[in-house]
Parts: C-alpha cells; sequence; structure tokens
C-alpha cells in the first residue's frame, strides 16, 4: 500500500500510549492499533481529526505517501 501511516511516530514523540490515545479520541485499542501498524484499510476524517486533535499535529505528520516501487525497493 502506498499510504504509510506514522502514528507510532507521533504517538513517540508526543509520549502518548495507544491506551491514552484510545481513550481521548474514543476508538478502542483495536481499532487503533490496527491503524498504528499499517493494516487499515481506511481512515474516517472524524477519526483523523480526533487523532490529530489529541496528538496536536497535522494529518500529514501522521499519513505519508510512498510509491509502491519504494516500498518495495525499501526506501523513500
Amino acid at each position: 500500500m502506498a499510504i504509510i501511516v506514522n502514528l507510532d511516530v507521533m504517538m513517540a514523540k508526543r509520549k502518548m500510549s495507544l491506551g491514552e490515545l484510545s481513550q481521548r479520541v474514543d476508538v478502542t485499542m483495536a481499532n487503533l492499533s490496527i491503524l498504528k501498524n499499517n493494516k487499515a484499510k481506511a481512515v474516517r476524517f472524524s477519526t483523523l481529526e480526533a487523532i490529530c486533535r489529541a496528538l496536536d499535529c497535522q494529518p500529514g505528520d501522521i499519513l505519508e505517501y510512498v510509491p509502491d516501487n519504494d516500498i518495495e525497493q525499501g526506501g523513500n
């Protein structure tokens, strides 16, 4: 998939656990884990907005586009 989710990076920068983020955005830890581990097929804008609010960041801090051929080669 060409969209990479850097949720774990932003959580680390903000020193926030998955459990704390889950409570702040009212999304289950299981669903956040799916998103964090790049297993999600979609994300609602309302969820993205809540995550950005909780982490004080922009959507571009969490989502990154990497062409498929770059992923296969292991680089950006």
